[in-house]
C-alpha cells in the first residue's frame, strides 16, 4: 500500500476509535503511530521530530507543579473564603466558577476540575440541593478559560507551537488585542447565562472552614513559572524550546520539594501525573505528522478553498462553526492538530491574516467541548465525581447548561475576533 493511503487509513481508522473507545485514546494513538512506522508510513526520524517536544515539556511540567498546587490546599482554602464572603448562594455559586475559570488559565483543566470539585460538592451537601448543575458548570467554565493562556489546557499548546506563538502573544499579538479577550469576553457573556441558570438561589450561604493550608511554596512556585514563562518570550522568539524547557525545570522542583517536605516518594507524584493524556499527545503529533508529510493536509485545505471561494467571513464561520460541532463529539486535541494546518493554508490561499481562523479554530474547538458530556475531558471528569456522590449525569441534563453556556461564548468570541482580525 503506498504511504500516503497508509496514512489516510490509519488516520481514519485512530480517530473512530478515539469517538467509540475515548478511554483508551493513548493506546490508540501510540498504536496508530506505531503502525505508520512499520508500515513505512512515515520514518522513524520523520516520526520523533513530528512531535512538539517543547509543548510536551510544557505540558508535562504544568501537570506536576499543578498537582502539587493542588496537594497544598491552597486554591480550596480560597475558594472557601469566596463562597463564605457571597451574599447569596447564587453568587456563592457563580464566584467558584469565576476561580475555576482563572486557576484554568494557568493550570490544566482537568487538575482545576479536581481543585475546585471538593468546595463545590460541600456546597451542596450544606444547602441539600443536586450538585450536578454546580459541576457541569465548573466544568464548562474551566474549558472556556483554559483556551485563554498558552499553559491553560493541550490546545492552547498546540495552538502556540503551531504558530510560534509566546506566552505573551496570547494577549497581544502584532500589537493587537489576542485570544486572551476575545475568551474573557466570550466568559463575560455566558457568566450571565450561569446567572439564569441559577438565579434562584437567592438564599445566603455559610460554610464551616474546613480548609487549612499547608504550604504557600506551591503558589509561589506557581507564580514565578508564570512570570518566567512571559519573560522568556524575549529569548525565545521562536518558541522553540525555552518554555519546555523551563516548565519541565519547575515541575521537577516541585516535586523534589513534595519528596522533601510532605516525605511523598519521587515514584508516587510522577505515577500522579496524567500519562494517558501525555501519550495520547504524543501520539496525535506524530499521526497529523504522517498526514501532513504525505501531503493530505494540502489536499483538504485546497478543497475548504474552492467550497468558500473568496469568501472569507464564510469560511470563517465555517472553521468556527464546524469546530463547535465536532469538537462536541470528537476530542478537541487530535481535531486542532489536525485542523491547525489547513487554516494556515486556507488564509495563505486567500492572502488574509493567519489569526483570523487560527483563534477561530482554537474558540471553535476548545468551546464546543462544552456541549456534551464527551466534548472535552475536564466534562468526563466532572461526570465521574457526580458519579461517586451518586448523582448520573445524562446527554440531556448537561447539554440543558452546554449548549446556551457555549452559544453565548463561542458568539462573543467569534464576533471579537472578527473584528480585530479580519
Amino acid at each position: 500500500m503506498e504511504p500516503k493511503i497508509t496514512a489516510l487509513v490509519i488516520f481514519i481508522l485512530s480517530y473512530s476509535l478515539f469517538v467509540v473507545f475515548p478511554q483508551k485514546r493513548a493506546i490508540v494513538a501510540l498504536a496508530g503511530s506505531a503502525l505508520l512506522v512499520l508500515a513505512q508510513a512515515i520514518s522513524f526520524r520523520d516520526a520523533f521530530w513530528a512531535v512538539n517536544w517543547n509543548v510536551m515539556g510544557i505540558f508535562v511540567g504544568t501537570l506536576a507543579i499543578a498537582d502539587v498546587f493542588m496537594q497544598s490546599r491552597v486554591p480550596a482554602y480560597i475558594a472557601e473564603i469566596i463562597v463564605d464572603k457571597a451574599k447569596s448562594t447564587v453568587w456563592a455559586i457563580l464566584s467558584i466558577c469565576i476561580l475555576t475559570g482563572f486557576i484554568s488559565a494557568f493550570v490544566e483543566n482537568v487538575a482545576t476540575v479536581l481543585i475546585v470539585a471538593p468546595i463545590a460538592l460541600a456546597l451542596a451537601k450544606k444547602l441539600k440541593i443536586n450538585p450536578t448543575n454546580m459541576m457541569i458548570a465548573i466544568a464548562v467554565s474551566s474549558n472556556l478559560q483554559g483556551a485563554a493562556t498558552l499553559i491553560g489546557d493541550p490546545p492552547s499548546m498546540l495552538l502556540g507551537g503551531f504558530a510560534k506563538m509566546n506566552f505573551g502573544d496570547f494577549f497581544f499579538y502584532k500589537g493587537k488585542p489576542s485570544i486572551f479577550f476575545a475568551v474573557e469576553l466570550g466568559a463575560l457573556v455566558s457568566f450571565c447565562v450561569l446567572y439564569f441558570i441559577f438565579s434562584k438561589h437567592k438564599e445566603k450561604v455559610q460554610l464551616i472552614p474546613v480548609e487549612k493550608v499547608r504550604s504557600w511554596v506551591p503558589t509561589l512556585l506557581l507564580v514565578s513559572l508564570i512570570i518566567l514563562l512571559a519573560v522568556s518570550s524575549f529569548f525565545d522568539t521562536g518558541f522553540n524550546y525555552l518554555a519546555g524547557q523551563i516548565c519541565v525545570a519547575f515541575g521537577l522542583i516541585s516535586l523534589l520539594w513534595e519528596r522533601l517536605v510532605n516525605k511523598r516518594s519521587l515514584a508516587e507524584g510522577m505515577k500522579g501525573l496524567d500519562w494517558d493524556t501525555t501519550f495520547f499527545l504524543m501520539g496525535i503529533f506524530i499521526i497529523v505528522g504522517a498526514i501532513s508529510l504525505t501531503g493530505w493536509i494540502e489536499v483538504l485545505a485546497n478543497y475548504l478553498s474552492a467550497v468558500i471561494g473568496g469568501n472569507i467571513f464564510l469560511g470563517y464561520t465555517a472553521i468556527v462553526f464546524i469546530s463547535v460541532v465536532l469538537s462536541a463529539f470528537v476530542d478537541n486535541v487530535p481535531f486542532l492538530a489536525a485542523m491547525l494546518p489547513v487554516a494556515m493554508i486556507m488564509s495563505n490561499k486567500l492572502g488574509i491574516s493567519p489569526p483570523l481562523f487560527l483563534f477561530g479554530l482554537l474558540i471553535g474547538a476548545s468551546i464546543g467541548g462544552n456541549i456534551t458530556p464527551i466534548g472535552a475531558s475536564a466534562n468526563i471528569v466532572a461526570c465521574g465525581l457526580l458519579k461517586k456522590e451518586g448523582y448520573a449525569v445524562k446527554f440531556g441534563d448537561f447539554m440543558k447548561i452546554g449548549i446556551p453556556f457555549t452559544f453565548a461564548a463561542v458568539a462573543a468570541s467569534y464576533l471579537f475576533v472578527w473584528f480585530v482580525w479580519s
